[in-house]
């Protein structure tokens, strides 16, 4: 029996999980997610560490492996670190066994990853920095809107007459919205522009992967956004790929997800390095 905790360190977020892993036998016991908000993304490790503890009725030395992702390089107490990239596809096989890819819309920026089965990364692509396809862009805009994030989504599929931002670069694109603005042009018309303006980068990161059909599982801060996953599906059939684009509601627990099961792995790989070298 192992015990694990992933913890995720997003740019707006920072995840934490614990798993109990016997063999195939997996058991997700525990879960926490706290925005960052200009908050120590440190401190919230460690509460998020002693969260999911607490939760699972479990003390600091029952753990066997704590493993990071994202930003999480720097946190004092974990046992290992993993590339976002690989536990997000990961933690994204769990949550959506036999999807073909993971697509990562964050804070910053998006990525696709193409995976096999089993979660390992067959290729991937991501956005430029300055791309206006981000979840920092999207509150941005939100905010300068007097949208609340929880209404975007909505407000986007409500539109009748969707205004499409051209510009990939952040800055341009907010320029962009506040022409719109003055314009005249509806808040429900400009979000779902916006949406579909990231929606057609999407498409073009997975078709860019080599994926060709099956099922992509959207992850990171955005994944739950409505409007974002309507503006890609609708993408997806405008572009005719044949791949399904769905969510999940812990696809933001992705990161961590894939840490703890990656770190569950690394456990008892060493476990067993251990018992051949005293053999």
């Amino acid at each position: 029996m192992t015990y694990t905790i992933g913890i995720d360190i997003g740019s707006g977020a920072v995840k934490s999980t614990l798993f109990e892993v016997n063999g195939e036998h997996v058991r997700w016991l525990a879960k926490r997610c706290e925005r960052i908000r200009r908050r120590d993304p440190m401190q919230l490790a460690q509460e998020g560490r002693d969260g999911v503890l607490a939760d699972a009725g479990l003390a600091g030395n029952d753990i066997d492996y704590i493993a990071t992702t994202g930003e999480g390089e720097n946190v004092k107490f974990a046992t290992g670190h993993f590339y976002s990239m690989t536990t997000h596809a990961r933690g994204g096989v769990y949550l959506q066994p036999g999807i073909a890819a993971v697509v990562d819309v964050g804070a910053l920026n998006g990525r696709a990853i193409y995976v096999d089965p089993r979660g390992k990364v067959l290729s991937y692509k991501m956005t430029s920095q300055c791309a206006s396809g981000s979840g920092q862009f999207l509150e941005n805009i939100a905010r300068y809107l007097g949208v609340a994030v929880e209404e975007i989504g909505p407000l986007s599929k409500a539109s009748k007459d969707p205004e499409k931002v051209s510009s990939i670069c952040a800055v341009l694109a907010e320029t962009d919205v506040i022409n719109m603005v003055s314009r005249g042009i509806a808040t429900p018309d400009i979000l779902k522009g916006i949406h579909l303006s990231m929606a057609s980068r999407i498409v073009k990161l997975l078709k860019v992967t080599g994926i060709k059909t099956g099922t992509a599982l959207l992850t990171g801060g955005l994944a739950l956004d409505d409007g974002l996953l309507a503006a890609v599906q609708e993408e997806m059939a405008n572009e005719k790929v044949p791949v399904q684009v769905v969510s999940h509601l812990d696809s933001i627990y992705a990161g961590a997800i894939g840490a703890a099961l990656w770190g569950a792995y690394r456990h008892d790989k060493l476990q067993e390095l251990q018992q051949c070298a005293a053999a």
